[in-house]
């Protein structure tokens, strides 16, 4: 049984906002993919809703004059894998929230809903990290932007305050023009299961040299929150990619990442994954920045 106070049914983001603010116990409501199973738990049985799913100025993916990518929040994830900006400019977001659960929650869930949710094993904010995305947020005052390393606040746990909507994710041109991405999830089966360990690599890498120009790495379920390995990174940049540089690269990780013990995987498992999973996704990052010299090079 869903037990369900009220429910309401915003139009439009303004809406939204002001039903929130009328009903602060309520919660946001979109595909459902996570509230519902919640509430038919009994974990916020009697909860009030506000539905944003009808919301169309939240829907879509464009890109604006400068190049920026904006990603509507309510943007369903199989959209988002389909869609022509994301396979032509940022194909890593696609192929990760095609690994969320299976085709049917693919076509409810909402890259709004998994960011929101706060959870460590959500599939799409890795690729949001790497790519330092903004995320648009609305409310009475109008509305603020805020870099989603900010908005993650603790286990399950982010700054959206009562009254405030998530509307647009944005990914910055200079974030992504000239970086390749990979993401590998790790999980008990292939598919239909949560992370054990994922991964998000975003590289910069000058082929002619085999140099790192630069690089991004976010673990998800490596610590309470989505990790950016920031010292790693930093001794990774300029560096020669050959045999030295990838071995390093695995001890950094390990070194670095602050995963627990859990049923799914002991600490020191995730441990020795996380090493292992980097390492892969940055050199099929490298191995893509090549494809495109070579592509380049005949096209030319």
């Amino acid at each position: 049984m869903y037990d369900i106070e009220q429910y309401y049914n915003a139009k439009t983001v303004s809406e939204a906002v002001m039903l929130l603010k009328e009903h602060p116990d309520a919660r946001i409501i979109s595909g459902g993919s996570d509230v519902l199973i919640k509430i038919r738990e009994g974990r916020m049985a009697g909860t009030s809703l506000v539905s944003i799913r009808d919301i169309e100025e939240i829907k879509g993916i464009t890109g604006n004059e400068n190049g920026d990518i904006l990603i509507g929040a309510g943007t369903v994830f199989s959209h988002i894998t389909a869609d022509p900006i994301i396979q032509k400019y940022i194909p890593v977001l696609g192929e990760a929230v095609d690994q969320v659960g299976g085709p049917q929650i693919r076509n409810i869930g909402t890259i709004g809903g998994n960011i929101c949710n706060g959870a460590v094993s959500a599939d799409s904010v890795p690729t949001v990290f790497s790519y330092n995305s903004l995320l648009h947020i609305a409310n009475e005052d109008g509305g603020r932007i805020t870099p989603v390393r900010e908005f993650y606040l603790g286990p399950g746990r982010v700054d959206l305050h009562p009254g405030e909507v998530l509307t647009h994710v944005v990914i910055p041109k200079k974030e992504y023009a000239g970086y390749h991405g990979h993401y590998i999830k790790y999980s008990m089966r292939n598919a239909m299961d949560i992370a054990t360990l994922s991964c998000s690599v975003v590289s910069k890498v000058d082929t002619e040299k085999n140099i790192l120009e630069d690089v991004r790495i976010t673990f998800g379920v490596a610590a309470p929150v989505p990790y950016r390995c920031v010292e790693t990174e930093e001794k990774l940049k300029g560096r020669i990619l050959d045999e030295s540089f990838y071995q390093e690269l695995e001890e950094s990780i390990r070194g670095e990442i602050h995963p627990r013990d859990s049923w799914r995987a002991s600490r020191d498992f995730r441990l020795q994954i996380g090493g292992e999973i980097a390492k892969r996704a940055l050199i099929r990052t490298a191995e893509l920045a090549g494809e495109d010299t070579c592509k380049g090079g005949e096209e030319a």
